[in-house]
């Protein structure tokens, strides 16, 4: 990609043998600062995370979103962009996420566009068979439905793109997780920025 320094483990986002061509892995990204701010207003714009994000979403068949994640990038990624309203580095990340499709994980809306369909009723029997289904994989993004896929033992790996940031404030992820999951590093990724990208899988 040649915008970050990629170290000597799992080459990134290399395809793994374990997943046979029946079952999607789901993977989660999120952008945090140094003490645990994952409130995307605390995270500085920066023209290779925008690259990287849409590498990563190119790795996936489908995005899977909460409400509030899902209106959220809605309002901010869906065209047409207002004249000079975000610079040209950032189109790539737009053109992707506008194309991909989109999960909708709520009880509340009643109805969803934006290439994107509804999903109700148990979580993780409905998660589970859209990862049955062939393809690259699923990309989940946001705070609070992460959580509950980790609860579920669904996500297969992490990636924390951490900022040389202090926040001083919160929200903070898996706040209330039942219990500790154990991760073990797959490879990381360092931008000129200093943020680092790190990826994982839970221990086995």
């Amino acid at each position: 990609m040649g915008h970050g320094v990629v170290s000597g483990l799992t080459p990134y986002w290399l395809p793994k043998c374990r997943y046979s061509c029946q079952m999607r892995p789901l993977r989660y990204s999120i952008n945090v600062t140094l003490d645990g701010c994952c409130d995307h207003c605390a995270i500085p714009p920066d023209e290779d995370l925008h690259r990287h994000a849409a590498d990563i979403l190119n790795q996936a068949d489908a995005l899977l979103f909460g409400r509030v994640t899902y209106e959220m990038m809605e309002s901010a990624w869906r065209p047409p962009a207002p004249t000079g309203a975000r610079p040209d580095w950032m189109e790539p990340f737009a053109q992707t996420i506008n194309a991909a499709k989109k999960y909708v994980v709520s009880s509340t809306l009643e109805q969803v566009d934006w290439n994107a369909e509804l999903v109700r009723g148990d979580l993780g029997k409905a998660v589970q068979q859209l990862k049955r289904e062939s393809g690259k994989g699923l990309l989940v993004g946001g705070v609070r439905l992460p959580l509950a896929l980790t609860e579920l033992g669904l996500i297969d790996e992490y990636e924390f793109v951490v900022h040389p940031r202090l926040a001083g404030h919160g929200p903070t992820l898996f706040a209330g997780l039942s219990k500790h999951v154990d991760l073990r590093l797959l490879s990381r990724l360092e931008f000129g920025s200093g943020a680092v990208a790190m990826r994982y899988e839970p221990g086995r």
